[in-house]
């Protein structure tokens, strides 16, 4: 994720690495925490997963700024739609109102490549949305620079049966993996599970607790 603009859509569109993935009673979405700005760390805690409604999240690779503005724009129209409705977005309206925002800005647009994902009355979705407002829904998706390392460890290990415990799992592998070989991806995690009972943000004592089981070397302590 970078912190700066420069004139490379492609450059900007790669430093980060974003993992989401359905499982059989959820959805795992899981980031890391680095943003740079060329070759230089610019922040070590950065949040690049946003909880939009107590069904949906979503991951941003790109440009901070872009993506902030995006996580606050949906989240605000995802509200105003439980008011007026009296219910909760699906997953599908969630990305297409999010493709259309993109799509819709296609002549000065968002740099950012984002992963949606959420459980409805239809069960678990992860859609990839490009910045030019492509949605496409999968059962796991990698963005970013670190994803095709990531993407590794998702093709060996996901299965349709997987449970959001063990997708996590995964997903914690898929990063680890992924910082070790790419530079603009690392210092520490972010994880958050959907389920139809609740919206769970993993604390870093949680994260640490499964690193620790997974025989994964704990992420340096910020100062």
């Amino acid at each position: 994720m970078h912190a700066v603009t420069t004139k490379d859509e492609e450059r900007l569109l790669k430093g980060t690495t974003t993992i989401g993935l359905v499982a059989k009673d959820g959805v795992v979405l899981a980031t890391e925490r680095r943003a740079t700005a060329g070759t230089l760390i610019a922040n070590k805690s950065t949040n690049k997963l946003f909880k939009i409604d107590q069904n949906i999240g979503m991951t941003v690779a790109g440009l901070v700024g872009d993506a902030q503005v995006l996580g606050r724009y949906l989240r605000a129209e995802v509200a105003l739609y439980r008011l007026r409705r009296s219910a909760q977005l699906s997953v599908d309206g969630a990305a297409t109102l999010l493709a259309n925002i993109l799509s819709g800005n296609r002549y000065m647009p968002y740099y950012a490549w984002l992963i949606l994902g959420g459980v409805d009355q239809k069960g678990g979705h992860v859609y990839s949305v490009d910045p030019a407002g492509g949605s496409i829904e999968d059962r796991y998706v990698s963005v970013g620079s670190g994803s095709t390392f990531a993407y590794g460890i998702l093709e060996e290990t996901y299965t349709r049966d997987v449970s959001v415990s063990d997708g996590v799992d995964i997903a914690l592998r898929g990063l680890t993996v992924a910082m070790k070989r790419d530079s603009a991806s690392g210092d520490g995690y972010i994880v958050h599970t959907i389920t139809s009972k609740e919206y769970r943000e993993f604390s870093d004592d949680e994260i640490n607790k499964r690193l620790k089981a997974l025989k994964i070397p704990l992420p340096p302590v910020l100062p």
